[in-house]
């Protein structure tokens, strides 16, 4: 699941962007005062997110944009890649600090001997659908009728990929029978399945609902909420989640501990506040020209943001067993779940 074609991608994107956080509005973006005798530097660090417009990983900028990375004194920079994968390959890298992508990225690595841990957990259900093209929609009932299809994904080894193959084992499928194809989100994804290139594909919101409403996709198989993915999965699966190298995250416990603040902060401001009041935070280019959809897709999932950053009880079991049965990197091996994950500054954060 380690691709270094991606390595490439996101160095480039780094460069690109890592002066501004993409996407994101530059209203609230005042120069920073230089430090003074009694106020201390602010803490650094560089995000790197696998879609910032992607609704399942709108933490990232709404904390950005209700200034709470400033309030807790870190400069954070967001960096936008296509898919998780990316993410995960510049962390590693050493390229960022801080990845945002899927839970089963620290599984994967820990089967491979690379300890990366999970400080702060987003959602709680993948926040995806499995959406078949109109054209296909008689031919493709359920997962069970994937053999021999193009099946889109993000990127090769990305969550949206693990979750097909797991789709296509889970309903008699063998992963050696389906053809995954790399597609992005958005537009990509919308473009590929109009062209023919995919028959079905994983994507997230507002893709899903642009999709529908277009009248070019239908929904085949839905985990956007927590009680949907349990009826489709079978379980409990806790999806996008802020993850950093275990030696930075113990040199640094001081700044994750400022970043988790800050999660934790916009998470009970997701809670307090109505899914109108979220998206008109979120910057206008993320809408797709279509705000109202946008709010639309928003409240069919709201549900799947942690309240409090926690994994849920049962969810890394439950995502490891997923893994075990088509992941070659963790077939057969010891995965030590408490080492892919921490509490630690969670609890504090929503201790104070």
């Amino acid at each position: 699941m380690f691709s270094m074609n991606s390595f490439a991608r996101g160095g480039a994107a780094l460069a690109a962007v890592s002066v501004l956080a993409a996407g994101c509005s530059t209203a609230s973006q005042a120069p920073a005062s230089a430090p003074t005798q009694t106020q201390a530097a602010p803490a650094n660090a560089t995000i790197m997110v696998g879609g910032l417009d992607k609704q399942i990983y709108l933490t990232a900028t709404l904390a950005k944009q209700l200034g709470y990375y400033d309030a807790e004194g870190v400069n954070v920079q967001l960096v936008d890649e296509p898919s998780g994968q990316s993410a995960e390959t510049s962390l590693l890298a050493g390229e960022v600090q801080v990845a945002f992508g899927s839970y089963d990225h620290p599984i994967d690595l820990a089967g491979l001997g690379k300890q990366v841990v999970n400080v702060f957990q987003a959602t709680i259900a993948p926040g995806e659908a499995e959406v078949v093209s109109a054209t296909q929609a008689d031919t493709i009932k359920s997962p069970a009728d994937f053999k021999g299809k193009n099946l889109g994904v993000t990127s090769i080894g990305s969550g949206t990929h693990t979750l097909t193959e797991f789709l296509s084992v889970k309903n008699g499928v063998p992963v050696d029978q389906i053809q995954p194809i790399p597609v992005g989100a958005g537009n990509t994804f919308i473009a590929a399945m109009q062209q023919g290139k995919i028959d079905a594909g994983m994507t997230t919101e507002p893709t899903i609902s642009r999709l529908v409403k277009s009248g070019v996709g239908k929904v085949l198989v839905d985990l956007r909420t927590p009680e949907s993915t349990r009826a489709a999965l079978g379980g409990d699966y806790p999806f996008t989640n802020f993850f950093v190298d275990a030696k930075w995250m113990n040199n640094n416990k001081p700044t994750v501990q400022k970043l988790v603040n800050a999660w934790v902060k916009t998470h009970k401001w997701i809670k307090a506040h109505t899914p109108e009041e979220i998206t008109a935070q979120m910057p206008q280019d993320y809408y797709a020209g279509d705000p109202d959809l946008y709010l639309t897709a928003l409240k069919g999932e709201v549900g799947m943001y942690s309240p409090d950053g926690r994994v849920p009880q049962g969810g890394p079991e439950f995502v490891l067993s997923v893994l075990q049965q088509f992941d070659d990197n963790v077939k057969s091996k010891q995965i030590d779940l408490s080492k892919t994950y921490t509490t630690e500054f969670v609890d504090k954060a929503n201790a104070s």
